[in-house]
Parts: structure tokens; sequence; C-alpha cells
């Protein structure tokens, strides 16, 4: 028997589906993400479909987002986007709660969360101040 990948391990499509949709509740909500959501256009409907094709593919379900776009390029993709650590801290606490109520696999969490904090980071493209 083959391994799981996360994908599988965290319920595929709807679970993802349901993860990015609160995911984008919570930045248009939380006060703590305002800056976050300050970089995002009037309408999420777009980000949160990428989001889902990104995830998807990143956590070993099919490749929508490569099928679709092409290949992440995710730094050079919001490059438009003054990205700090406001944006950043809103992105993640946005993220660590949609993943908590969706996700209920401890080791997948401890595999998968440092990695989405690393990618975060990875998106600074201006200091602080």
């Amino acid at each position: 028997m083959s391994e799981q990948t996360p994908y599988e391990r965290i319920g595929g499509e709807p679970v993802i589906q349901a993860l990015v949709h609160r995911f984008y509740e919570l930045m248009d909500t939380l006060p703590e993400a305002r800056a976050c959501r300050a970089i995002h256009p009037p309408s999420l409907e777009t980000a949160e479909q990428r989001l889902f094709w990104y995830l998807t593919g990143w956590l070993g379900g099919p490749p929508m987002f490569v099928e679709r776009r092409g290949p992440p390029m995710l730094r050079r993709r919001h490059l438009h986007a003054p990205i700090a650590g406001a944006e950043i801290e809103g992105w993640l606490l946005c993220f660590r709660q949609a993943w908590a109520e969706h996700v209920t696999d401890a080791a997948l969490t401890a595999m998968v969360l440092p990695q989405i904090e690393g990618l975060a980071q990875h998106m600074r493209n201006r200091e602080d101040g």
C-alpha cells in the first residue's frame, strides 16, 4: 500500500475548498488581517480559486494551478503587491485558523505549517515601516 499524499490525508478537494473559502472569510473579517486584505482586489473570488488550485497541487492532488496558469512562481506573481510583516502575519493568521478548523491530522499539521510559514516569509518584497 502506498503512502497517502497530504491531499488525500486531509480529505481531498472538498476539504481544500472549504479551507480556502474559510481562509478568505477570515481575511475579510479579522481586523488583524486588514493589511493583507488591503493588498487584494475588492472581490476575493479569483484569489480564492487560484489558492484552491495551488494548494490542491502543492499538497499532492491534481496540478490544477500549473495546468491553468503555468509554473507557480509565487513571489514573482505577487511583486505588484507590497508585502511586509503585517501582510505576512495577517495571511498566516487566517491560514492557521482555517487549517485548524478543517484539518485534524496533527502529524500533517506539524509537517505542512512550517512549510507554509516559510513560503509566506518568502513572499516579503519590502521592509517593515
